[in-house]
C-alpha cells in the first residue's frame, strides 16, 4: 500500500493498512526527564563502522539514505542495552519544512530541525526481514540535528551528493564513509522498547538516542529539503516534514544512561 506523509496517506491513516501502526510500543515517543529512569548498569555503546562498506545514497522518495554492505558483521553497534552485535544496514534522515522543527522524537518539549537514523539488525536471524519480525531485531542509533552557527563539517560529505539524487528514484555510488564521524561527543544515551518509525511499524526496535544533538546549519537543512519527492518526469514536490508525530508511551519504560 503507499503511504507518504501527506493528509491523505500520512501517518494518521497508516493503521488502516499498517495494523501494527496502532501497537502499544510504538515510535517515536516524547521523552520527558521527570519520566526518565537512570539505570546505573546501562553500559556504554561502541560502533566500529568499516568505511569500505558503505556503497550508495538514494532518494526514496521518503528520504535520504545511505546503504551498506550488511552481508557479515562488518560495521556493528555493541554494547549499551544491547544483547549481542547488530549490523549497520542504512542510516536516513527525517528533517521539516524549517528548521524548528523536523525530529522525530521529542524532548522535554523541544522539537530539534531533524533527527539521524542508523538502523542495525541483530545477524541471529537469518536476514533483516526476519529480524523485523522479532522483538530485538533492530537496533536503531537516533542523533538529533540542532541548526546553530558552528555546523559539524562531516555532513558535509552527504550533503554534497545531494544534486545528484535530486529526484525519486535516483541513487550515486558513495563509497568509503565511516558514519561514526557524526557522532557528537558525548556518548550518554536514553533506550526504550519501540517501532519502526514508517510502516509497517513492526515493535522490533531497540532504540538509542543520543542525548547531545550534532549542529547543522540553516543551508545544510536547506540542501535535504531541495531533495524532491516525486520522479524526474513528475511536477517537483519538496521533500519535507517526513517525520511521525509522537506516539503513546503507554507502560514502556525510558532509561538513562546518565
Amino acid at each position: 500500500y503507499p503511504w507518504g506523509y501527506d493528509s491523505d496517506n500520512g501517518p494518521d491513516q497508516w493503521h488502516k493498512n499498517y495494523p501494527f501502526a496502532k501497537g502499544r510500543h510504538q515510535s517515536p515517543i516524547e521523552i520527558n526527564n521527570k519520566e526518565v529512569h537512570y539505570d546505573s548498569s546501562l553500559l556504554p555503546w561502541f560502533a566500529s563502522y568499516d568505511p569500505g562498506a558503505a556503497k550508495t545514497i538514494l532518494n526514496n522518495g521518503k528520504t535520504c539514505r545511505v546503504v551498506f554492505d550488511d552481508s557479515f558483521d562488518r560495521s556493528v553497534l555493541r554494547g549499551g542495552p544491547l544483547p549481542g552485535v547488530y549490523r549497520l544496514r542504512q542510516l536516513h534522515f527525517h528533517w521539516g519544512s524549517s528548521d524548528d522543527h523536523g525530529s522525530e522524537h521529542v524532548v522535554n518539549g523541544v522539537r530539534y530541525a531533524g533527527e539521524l537514523h542508523l538502523l542495525h539488525w541483530n545477524p541471529k536471524y537469518s536476514n533483516y526481514l526476519d529480524a523485523k519480525r522479532r522483538t530485538d531485531g533492530i537496533a536503531v542509533l537516533a542523533i538529533f540535528l540542532q541548526v546553530g552557527e558552528t555546523p559539524k563539517p562531516e555532513m558535509k560529505r552527504i550533503l554534497e551528493e545531494i544534486n545528484a539524487i535530486k529526484t525519486k528514484g535516483k541513487n550515486a555510488p558513495f563509497p568509503n564513509f565511516d558514519p561514526s564521524i557524526l557522532f557528537p561527543k558525548s556518548h550518554d544515551y536514553w533506550t526504550y522498547h519501540g517501532s519502526v518509525t514508517t510502516p509497517p511499524c513492526e515493535e522490533c526496535v531497540t532504540w538509542i538516542i543520543l542525548r547531545e544533538p550534532i549542529t547543522v546549519s540553516s543551508d545544510q537543512m536547506a540542501k535535504l529539503r531541495s531533495l524532491s519527492k516525486n520522479a524526474e518526469n513528475e511536477p517537483d514536490h519538496p521533500l519535507v516534514d517526513n517525520w511521525r508525530p509522537t506516539q503513546p508511551r503507554y507502560f514502556r519504560m525510558v532509561s538513562a544512561s546518565f
